[in-house]
């Protein structure tokens, strides 16, 4: 448990720009500043919308040190480390921390997957490894298992748990993860569409897609709800649905990348297994855009 959260509101799972020769800094440099300049309260680098999975060790360590040196501390800086192996992930973890990173996203394990007792464990080892805050990722959809609330509130306990991310899409568990955390970590929207809901039910913020393409709406989404206007919260997330749900019409971050390739933010360039987006894919997410940017 940590004394104070990372964040609250909104944090961008930043893509990684990737060119023909490997990942392309001059275009993330840029995309960090607008972000920042939107008023993102933190960044995530290397998650699974950066391509985490496909990065070598060297660029992983390149992509943390170089988001570290451009963010010179205005935010916070989070680093994705997962892995279905516990001492990969510590080491990734270390990594991390030598290369600048303020706190860590940890994905639960996944194809072997574990226990509840086990994934205890897994995040007790890679926390005592880096000795970093870390935020929990729970997106059963991706991993085939899931955090249960009560294993939440056990971690929630664990010196260096800061939170967890919640895309399992179950308003009813994120209720009770809430409750069984009893306040000691704040929990974040892992989905898009589901952001004021979430907050609703006592979440601290999102850690989002969205804010890639439209940062500034994540933003003020945020904003709105927590000045009390609720209501106008809840018709900006319905506004914004059209676009949450293009930028989810094939795998993530197919489109994202596509979305942010269309405003001449980076290339349209997406590592193996992944493919370009279809062109079904292509015109509903351009006429997304076209409507809401």
């Amino acid at each position: 448990m940590c004394s104070s959260p990372i964040f609250e509101g909104v944090a961008t799972a930043l893509i990684t720009p990737f060119d023909e020769s490997g990942i392309d800094f001059g275009a993330l440099e840029k995309i960090i500043e607008r972000q920042i300049g939107s008023g993102v309260s933190a960044l995530v680098a290397a998650g699974t919308t950066g391509e985490g999975s496909t990065l070598t060790r060297g660029e992983y360590r390149e992509l943390i040190r170089f988001s570290a040196k451009i963010i010179n501390k205005r935010v916070p800086l989070i680093a994705g480390a997962g892995s279905n192996d516990t001492k990969k992930a510590a080491e990734a973890a270390k990594d991390a921390c030598d290369c600048g990173a303020d706190a860590l996203l940890l994905v639960t394990p996944y194809y072997n997957k574990c226990t509840q007792r086990g994934l205890i464990r897994h995040y007790a080892e890679i926390a005592g490894a880096a000795k970093l805050p870390f935020i929990a990722y729970n997106v059963p959809a991706r991993t085939g298992m899931e955090i249960a609330p009560e294993t939440a509130g056990k971690i929630a306990a664990m010196k260096y748990a800061a939170g967890i991310k919640d895309a399992g899409g179950n308003l009813a568990k994120t209720l009770k993860t809430v409750a069984c955390c009893q306040a000691k970590m704040p929990l974040y929207s892992g989905s898009d569409d589901l952001i004021v809901p979430t907050l609703s039910v006592g979440g601290k913020g999102v850690i989002s897609v969205l804010s890639n393409v439209a940062p500034e709406k994540a933003v003020l989404l945020c904003e709105l709800f927590n000045k009390g206007k609720t209501r106008e919260a809840a018709e900006m997330q319905a506004a914004l649905l059209p676009l949450t749900e293009a930028l989810f019409c094939e795998v993530n971050p197919i489109p994202v990348k596509a979305a942010m390739s269309y405003i001449g933010a980076c290339k349209n360039i997406v590592r193996a297994p992944l493919t370009p987006l279809s062109a079904n894919g292509e015109k509903k997410l351009k006429a997304a855009m076209k409507a809401l940017l």
